[in-house]
């Protein structure tokens, strides 16, 4: 499989995406915006678009971030889901997908920053790839805002500082809010580049000693069975 993965900063790395792409062999291509690095002009050498996260907004413009194009990243989204590929977003991924959909982001009531618990939805039950997961997960957070939503868009999950941690737009095309892909490493690299986000005393933000010291593995476990069953599927 053909994954493309569009990186908006070098701290907000696929991590775990990029550990399981490796371990089955996949064909993995960037498109390093913080490099310089060009979107790809068409969706036709790609089966999986993934678009990771980012402190910029789908709101942010060149004149704030002068390699951040929303419009012509929406614009790719758009033709990638127009030609039935999958499409995965993450934190600012998930809310340009909703863009793209017509769907406008929207601020969380809370910033979240740390690693909490989501849970999952009835709609998350009737849901042939999240069947497997439990009621509850722990899972890592670093954002702001969350994605809009369609007429169509299924809410698979929510924590209590988030209402829309995992929605469903289509069969094809999901949104993570949330962070599965955290490992210690990029970890390590948000809090290098974006430590000074921790605000102490804020209901949902953890000290970077909690965010340090947490085991990542199980949330990547599930993660790596949502990627199997995401790219194995129809």
């Amino acid at each position: 499989m053909k994954i493309h993965i569009i990186m908006h900063e070098s701290f907000e790395s696929p991590a775990a995406v990029a550990e399981w792409a490796g371990r089955n062999d996949h064909s993995l291509s960037y498109s390093r915006l913080f490099q310089g690095d060009d979107l790809p002009y068409s969706c036709e050498n790609i089966d999986f678009l993934v678009v990771m996260g980012g402190p910029q907004s789908p709101a942010t413009t060149k004149e704030e971030c002068h390699y951040f194009d929303a419009k012509q990243e929406i614009a790719l989204i758009k033709k990638a889901i127009d030609a039935d590929k999958r499409v995965l977003g993450v934190c600012l991924g998930a809310q340009l997908i909703g863009e793209a959909l017509g769907a406008r982001f929207e601020h969380s009531p809370n910033r979240e920053i740390g690693v909490f618990d989501i849970m999952l939805t009835p709609d998350a039950k009737e849901d042939s790839i999240l069947l497997k997961w439990p009621d509850r997960l722990m899972v890592g957070h670093w954002h702001g805002d969350m994605p809009g939503l369609t007429k169509d868009t299924k809410i698979l999950a929510y924590s209590k500082g988030c209402p829309r941690q995992i929605v469903k737009y289509s069969d094809k095309v999901y949104g993570f809010q949330c962070h599965l892909e955290f490992t210690k490493a990029a970890v390590a690299g948000m809090i290098k580049n974006c430590g000074h986000e921790l605000v102490n005393g804020k209901p949902y933000i953890q000290k970077r000693e909690e965010l340090i010291n947490f085991d990542y593995d199980e949330m990547n476990q599930y993660l790596f069975q949502f990627l199997d069953d995401f790219t194995s599927q129809g």
